[in-house]
């Protein structure tokens, strides 16, 4: 199963992909929103974890730009903030089609779970 991580912070980053590779996990890791809005474009991954307070283009940024060719759906992208979101945004973004949150802290078995939840439905 291939991830994809967007994340600003490269500590969590480093963490993640380190864990998720040596439990068999391909990951992918990008520090810049623009960069991942790229990489989600391309498709190559089967879930997207990305985070939505970066700094100059946000994971919300990222959300609008896809959501101007349609749902979000078809991403298989999973927020993954810190940021302070009511339980509502969290719906208003699974409506427009993300699968799913995580709020950091986030552990490492929560994260575990959520990949092996998206690879059992596909």
């Amino acid at each position: 199963m291939k991830v994809l991580l967007i994340d600003d912070n490269s500590e969590i980053t480093e963490l993640f992909d380190t864990t998720l590779t040596a439990k068999g996990y391909s990951v992918q890791v990008t520090n810049n929103g623009k960069e991942g809005l790229d990489l989600i474009k391309k498709k190559e991954s089967d879930l997207v974890l990305l985070d939505l307070a970066m700094p100059g283009f946000s994971g919300e940024d990222i959300l609008k730009e896809l959501l101007k060719d349609g749902p979000i759906n078809d991403y298989n992208i999973y927020i993954f903030t810190a940021s302070v979101i009511s339980d509502q945004d969290i719906d208003n973004f699974i409506k427009l089609g993300a699968v799913g949150c995580l709020r950091k802290p986030v552990r490492l078995e929560d994260i575990l779970n959520v990949l092996e939840k998206h690879q059992a439905r596909n």
